[in-house]
């Protein structure tokens, strides 16, 4: 019994504390990653978002044409660089991660 002891903690030390500080390690790191499922959850909501801009457009365009009064509320535009600049890093980066760059 007293032989046991010393085998165990040596086991413990040499074998159960490197396997669990690697394991943990391999946990954090692939936690800090976006899988998969995150990359389509993200591309599907993109193309939701530029839809959603489209639709607000006709929108403003079909009420613009029955009340001349009618002003639209500031937003981003489709037309200006400023407003473009992040969408198209965004586009590029989709663009290459999907190997496809125009």
């Amino acid at each position: 019994m007293d032989d046991l002891i010393p085998v165990l903690v040596v086991g413990m030390l040499f074998i159960g504390l490197p396997w669990i500080i690697l394991h943990y390690m391999t946990k954090w790191k692939t936690a800090a990653t976006i899988t998969s499922d995150d990359e389509v959850l993200l591309e599907e909501l993109y193309n939701l978002a530029k839809r959603l801009d489209e639709r607000m457009d006709t929108v403003e365009r079909l009420v613009a044409a029955d009340d001349p009064s009618f002003t639209p509320v500031k937003r981003l535009q489709a037309d200006q660089d400023s407003d473009n600049q992040q969408l198209r890093e965004l586009e590029m980066m989709m663009q290459e991660k999907k190997g496809t760059k125009s």
